[in-house]
């Protein structure tokens, strides 16, 4: 919804959350009369065993028995978010006052712990205790939620027809979807609903995917060439709301596309991949927007067409959780985020990231969520529109480009400024961000050497 003191009170509100947030603020950046807004929040996973002992093996189950590296109140680096640290991101989202239209949240509410500790039980009262908690901190908004591949028993095993866990996700969730939504979700863990704004002349139709179900470690649906039906509904929704002139905004949790800390890997099957790449060129003009959680970092992605023109912006929003392996250097600060979108066309503006900085947080016993950056602002572009988003793809891959260095320390949510991403590593950033299907992605990958 648009502020009702229009520009005035929109930039009174941008530049009391600017002082605030930006320590080094750059003088003015205001954010946008004419638009629209909406937060996005992924991969909360709460680890409800999380508690501060002295026996460091025994902080949070999900550090599997190894050393939390230094724990405080709002969590560790090896260990997935306490309870306390999910409550200061949505007291944080509700106090800075932002005026927002809706939210979506793209899954994994279950902590990462040995299939054992888990049950059908457990995991669907921390999905219940997810959403009433968001509930309570916004009880008059919309949200617009996705499964993950967490939010299941055992992980990663999403089933093609209705479960225990789909139907009781679709009771927790009727507050915020419609009759047909909730009947389709039963069903197979996805839905579409329509999104009627005051502010808009058009209403903007949300599609929530269930990409788990092409998820590589899904045994369930190995050899099934169109779980539950899903690509075909989804064909058959986007070509209803082609012909009715809609605008569409597709969310997910399992992103398509190559993942960008690992070479020649698709997060899911490659079969699944080339096939909603297709569907989504085909209906670029309909979609305005891709959103999608899972990797916890965060990235962005330009969907190109058959003659490399761009037509689509895809965003991945960095995690809530600030969790890591033992043997991963890097991680991420917790983060959640704010969009900005065009009321005519739902076109993105604009995105305001803002995070956490866990250990300050941990030592001063004090949660101070911080603006991490403006997209915008950041990479020098007018808009998020895909055309917008290729210029920076072209900008990143050049040698030695300092805005890659930004890029990537973007990417791990400022969790570690000494680290750097080269050669191989930035090899695999470039072409995940432009190249989404298997011939250009290894095309990208075998000609490295000549741009990098």
């Amino acid at each position: 919804m648009e502020l009702r003191g229009g520009r005035a009170a929109r930039l009174a509100l941008g530049l009391a959350l600017l002082c605030s947030a930006l320590e080094a603020a750059p003088a003015g950046p205001q954010p946008r009369a004419a638009g629209g807004q909406f937060w996005h929040v992924s991969d909360l996973h709460l680890d409800p065993t999380y508690h501060i002992t002295p026996d460091r093996t025994k902080v949070c189950s999900s550090s599997k028995g190894a050393n939390a590296s230094n724990p405080g109140p709002f969590g560790d680096f090896l260990c997935d978010s306490p309870y306390q640290l999910i409550l200061s991101a949505f007291a944080f989202m509700k106090d800075s006052k932002q005026q927002v239209s809706f939210m979506i949240w793209t899954g994994d509410s279950p902590p990462h712990v040995p299939v054992k500790e888990l049950s059908t039980k457990l995991v669907i009262s921390i999905i219940g205790n997810m959403s009433s908690t968001i509930r309570n901190f916004f009880p008059d908004l919309q949200v617009f939620p996705a499964l993950g591949n967490h939010d299941y028993w055992p992980q990663d095993q999403l089933p093609v027809t209705t479960s225990e866990v789909y139907n009781a996700v679709a009771d927790f969730w009727k507050p915020w979807l419609t009759d047909e939504a909730i009947n389709t979700f039963r069903k197979g863990g996805f839905y579409t609903q329509l999104f009627e704004s005051s502010d808009s002349s058009q209403p903007l139709r949300i599609i929530s995917l269930n990409t788990n179900l092409y998820y590589s470690p899904n045994s369930v649906t190995v050899n099934i060439t169109d779980p539950a039906n899903q690509f075909a509904w989804l064909e058959g929704v986007l070509e209803t709301s082609s012909q009715k002139k809609e605008k569409v905004y597709i969310i997910g949790h399992v992103p398509i596309g190559y993942l960008p800390y690992a070479r020649n890997t698709t997060a899911i099957r490659e079969y699944y991949n080339e096939r909603l790449v297709k569907i989504f060129r085909k209906y670029s003009s309909v979609i305005a927007g891709q959103f999608f959680g899972h990797t916890h970092r965060d990235s962005i992605m330009v969907l190109l067409d058959e003659e490399e023109k761009p037509v689509n912006s895809l965003f991945v929003a960095p995690a809530v959780t600030p969790v890591k392996s033992v043997w991963q250097m890097e991680s991420n600060n917790p983060g959640v985020r704010l969009y900005q979108y065009d009321l005519l066309d739902y076109s993105l503006l604009d995105l305001w990231q803002f995070y956490l900085d866990l250990r300050d947080a941990n030592k001063k016993n004090e949660s101070n969520w911080k603006l991490e950056y403006i997209f915008t602002k950041a990479y020098g572009i007018e808009d998020l529109k895909p055309e917008s988003l290729y210029e920076v793809a072209k900008q990143l891959s050049v040698p030695h480009s300092t805005l890659f260095e930004q890029y990537y320390s973007n990417f791990i949510v400022s969790y570690d400024k000494t680290i750097v991403c080269e050669e191989g590593c930035k090899t695999c950033q470039i072409c995940a961000i432009q190249y989404l299907d298997y011939s250009s992605y290894t095309d990208c990958v075998n000609r490295e050497a000549t741009w990098r």
